[in-house]
């Protein structure tokens, strides 16, 4: 596997820090007054969600990761984790539950998503940014409440809660982002 220089470091890029994937997600480059030029860097290790803190000296290098992404679906949840199909080979690959769980909260089965591998195995994926969902239950408006930007509770059809205007009623689909919830407007057939 190629070796990358540390005068090549940025972010984004995928190396190999103690036999695991690590993403670049934070690069600092300090050139003290004496001695050798220095790469402070932030890793967020792809298998295990944490992040690591390195400083890596000029001259120094680390192996490139062997990840790809490819073009996926979320296809369902089953027992020991969440299964996703692959949209060029269509094999199916699962994440455990404690790995994706929370990611998962705003996306319906059939969702398109990204898929990470690395050596060949599903290791992350990325949901769309966007999601479009029904509001499966709400209280009513409120009458009165429209004068300010009032939010009150919904459930979506994934079962995850999130906050709508006092405006918005139980059946209507909201559009929201994928990743916090966060709710972006109505949708109208």
């Amino acid at each position: 596997m190629a070796n990358i220089s540390t005068s090549d470091f940025k972010k984004g890029i995928k190396v190999i820090v103690d036999g695991e994937p690590c993403d670049m997600v934070g690069l600092e480059f300090v050139k003290p007054g004496k001695g050798q030029a220095l790469y402070r860097t932030r890793l967020k290790n792809l298998l295990k969600g944490t992040y690591l803190d390195k400083t890596y000296k000029s001259g120094d290098g680390l192996e490139e990761a062997d990840v790809r992404k490819t073009d996926g679906v979320y296809s369902y949840r089953d027992a020991n984790g969440y299964v996703f199909m692959d949209n060029e080979s269509f094999e199916q690959h699962s994440l455990p539950l404690e790995a994706c769980a929370e990611a998962l909260r705003f996306i319906k089965e059939g969702s398109p998503c990204q898929l990470l591998y690395w050596n060949d195995r599903l290791i992350d994926f990325t949901p769309p940014q966007h999601v479009t969902l029904e509001i499966t239950y709400t209280e009513p408006a409120v009458r009165g409440n429209t004068s300010s930007n009032v939010t009150k509770a919904a459930t979506v059809e994934t079962g995850a809660e999130i906050q709508v205007p006092a405006f918005v009623a139980a059946g209507e689909k909201v559009r929201l982002d994928a990743v916090t919830g966060e709710y972006i407007e109505r949708v109208r057939d």
